[in-house]
């Protein structure tokens, strides 16, 4: 085993938020770094900068509120020292109860620390293959290069698996007919909020829904045509949404439930809510308005929408394929593959899904690359907490089929409870217990 005064370096495949995480829990550690990257080299065609930890599908990491899935697995990551939700709070723009980032500057600062790092060796290439020798971390993400997936599929006896998932475009806020929209958070009794609301009457939905359905879309590689269905739910294509029930998107991302038109007093037919994209505030993200739309139909299409009539598009939405592996077949609740425990995978690539999801898996990957080095014993949390119902799951070897999963209060068991508020409230007092427990324990 390496010396704690002379460890040997990690190698860590892949500079999303899962690898540069695991980076910063080893190099806290004086533990060094090998760190692959193959940006800008090897292109993905979903990213649009060479920075590590790009944010593409959102600049959100989901709710921020202490009695949501998303808030309580935050709150377990802050506790263990977590530098992505750190530096994302630094980075925070006005999201209401979800934690969103300016997605450049945090993604810069997570390029000039981890880059400048005296301890971290930044390797520009594409990684082929997992080394034999030393302890690695693969943490490439759902946009891993074919020929690193056609390896690792091959070392682990496993197809790959894979869903599509879809880009929401960017506007300038300058160009938001503010006459047509107003400010407000959901819920809120306050006249202001960090939302930008662009309501629309029935006739203005009715029009937005057929121009929508009757739009050109892009067309799909022929391997990827008999997947096409395969969305991830919280990522469907906003056309697709529309395809399922005129009403669908009333009831999805364009539902006014909660927001008061402040001009009218009522509640409007539809609202498309728009979310601040950079600290700025000169960026506005179109929620849920994810698509495969051309982009000339993109511009068309939600300029239909009153307060977008004139809209300077910055960013058009698209849609790619995301990749994953069949973890439970060989992946331990610590995130080693289980012939070989001196790799760690971690990310989306295990099947979880998300932004704080992919953050929990790197940290606790490099967290336990470290205690190895270090001779502690490993990290793994209580199927109690939040962050240990996750690992299960990607680890619980029944699955009848093995979809991508997100942080959810689905991932416990039934205790019997009266209410779904009251199960909820259960498993928060009993996950924050048990990781109380176990956190003075290690």
């Amino acid at each position: 085993m390496p010396k704690k005064n002379n460890p040997a370096p990690v190698t860590i495949i892949g500079g999303g938020l899962a690898g540069t995480e695991a980076t910063y829990q080893l190099v806290r550690r004086g533990i060094p770094v090998k760190l692959f990257e193959m940006r800008p080299r090897v292109e993905t065609g979903a990213h649009q900068t060479d920075l590590l930890g790009e944010l593409v599908c959102s600049n959100s990491l989901g709710s921020n509120l202490p009695d949501r899935a998303s808030g309580l697995l935050k709150e377990e990551l802050r506790a263990f020292g977590s530098y992505i939700l750190d530096t994302a709070y630094k980075y925070r723009v006005p999201a209401g109860n979800a934690l969103a980032v300016d997605r450049d500057a945090f993604a810069r600062e997570i390029t000039r620390y981890v880059k400048g790092h005296s301890m971290v060796e930044f390797v520009n290439e594409e990684a082929t293959d997992i080394p034999e020798e030393g302890l690695v971390i693969v943490a490439s993400g759902p946009l891993t290069s074919k020929r690193l997936l056609d390896h690792l599929v091959k070392r682990f006896g496993q197809k790959s698996l894979s869903f599509f998932d879809a880009i929401a475009p960017i506007v300038e806020a300058e160009s938001i007919d503010m006459t047509r929209a107003y400010r407000g958070d959901r819920y809120s009794l306050e006249p202001k909020g960090d939302y930008i609301n662009c309501p629309m009457t029935r006739e203005e939905y009715e029009t937005f829904v057929d121009a929508l359905l009757k739009a050109k879309k892009i067309d799909l590689p022929a391997f990827e045509k008999e997947a096409k269905k395969k969305f991830f739910s919280a990522c469907q294509p906003v056309e697709q949404i529309a395809a399922s029930g005129r009403e669908a998107l009333r009831f999805g991302p364009l539902k006014p439930v909660g927001l008061v038109d402040p001009v009218s007093k009522h509640r409007s037919y539809a609202v498309l809510q728009l979310r601040q994209d950079n600290l700025l505030s000169s960026l506005y993200n179109l929620v849920g308005c994810q698509t495969n739309l051309v982009h000339g139909e993109q511009e068309r299409v939600f300029r239909l929408i009153p307060a977008l009539r004139n809209a300077k598009f910055v960013r058009l939405g698209q849609m790619h394929r995301n990749s994953y592996l069949y973890s439970p077949k060989f992946l331990t609740t610590t995130l080693q593959v289980k012939d070989h425990p001196n790799w760690f995978l971690a990310g989306q690539i295990t099947g979880v899904e998300g932004y704080t999801e992919s953050t929990g898996t790197g940290l606790l990957a490099g967290l336990n690359a470290a205690r190895i080095t270090l001779g502690k014993t490993l990290v793994d949390p209580p199927p109690a907490t939040m962050l240990g119902a996750l690992l299960r799951y990607i680890t619980f070897p029944g699955h009848k089929q093995f979809t991508p999963m997100n942080a959810n209060f689905g991932l416990f068991g039934d205790d019997k409870a009266e209410t779904a508020d009251d199960r909820r409230a259960a498993i928060i007092t009993e996950a924050r217990r048990a990781f109380r427990a176990y956190f003075q324990e290690l």
